[in-house]
């Protein structure tokens, strides 16, 4: 989908898109929403101290997100084979932050682990994120119809924590488009990501999309360091799961949060 036609579908959005140009375009695919609830004291501990934790009803919750992306590029650039697509892993949590027309309902990331060591620098020194090096592979077995995809993670980042992922999954039903309010719809449904800097000064980065395709997913988790590694235990219960075939998406530079 390309940037005009991204930008003409707003209807959804919970707030305006930004008056700035866009700044970055991507392509996300074979995606899985693995989530968890986990307590908001717990998250609370985590989190850093400018940004809200959000909960749903009450209740925290951790995301685990593999897939692969394409076409990563600036604006006015194109796509590069060896820059432009790789594999990432995210973790995740959802807080929100003051903004001058009420507070926003954003993202805030744990980790996020790439399969591109120049992504990974890039990301850490523009976008302040805590992108980590990792050796990662995709398999996608689906659209043969012969298996579910195999994803693979091993965090190398020289001094991060170890972390890693060995999932199978695959959708399990149609298509549909979460309602407002309902809890799928509020873990899915951010238009922006929060990060905090060393001397705790808070960002935000504007992201659009369409709204999430989700399809009904199943998953089995060999190994699943992830949130671990971020000093968070996952309960030991079932995930709740979604599977996302490909998403277009456009990112905004990040902007200062004022306090």
């Amino acid at each position: 989908m390309n940037p005009k036609t991204l930008l003409a579908a707003v209807d959804h959005r919970p707030w305006p898109l930004p008056t700035q140009p866009w700044a970055m375009r991507q392509s996300w695919h074979d995606l899985l929403f693995a989530h968890w609830p986990v307590p908001a004291e717990v998250l609370r501990r985590l989190v850093p101290s400018p940004l809200e934790l959000d909960t749903y009803e009450g209740t925290g919750w951790v995301g685990v997100v593999p897939f692969r992306m394409s076409r990563v590029y600036p604006r006015h650039t194109f796509a590069a084979p060896w820059l432009s697509a790789f594999p990432e892993l995210n973790v995740r949590t959802y807080v929100t932050s003051p903004s001058p027309t009420g507070p926003r309902a954003g993202v805030y990331f744990f980790s996020l682990d790439a399969g591109n060591p120049v992504a990974v620098a890039l990301a850490r020194r523009f976008f302040k994120l805590p992108y980590f090096r990792a050796q990662m592979a995709l398999v996608d077995q689906t659209l043969s119809g012969s298996g579910p995809i195999h994803y693979t993670s091993r965090r190398t980042h020289r001094g991060a924590p170890p972390a890693a992922l060995v999932a199978h999954y695959a959708p399990t039903g149609g298509i549909y488009h979460s309602q407002p309010g309902a809890l799928e719809w509020w873990l899915t449904e951010r238009y922006c990501l929060y990060t905090v800097d060393r001397r705790g000064r808070v960002y935000r980065g504007e992201i659009h999309h369409p709204p999430w395709p989700l399809q009904p997913a199943e998953a089995e988790f060999e190994v699943n360091t992830m949130a671990q590694a971020a000093d968070i235990t996952l309960p030991d219960t079932a995930p709740l799961l979604h599977f996302v075939r490909r998403m277009d998406m456009l990112a905004w530079l990040l902007q200062p949060v004022p306090r």
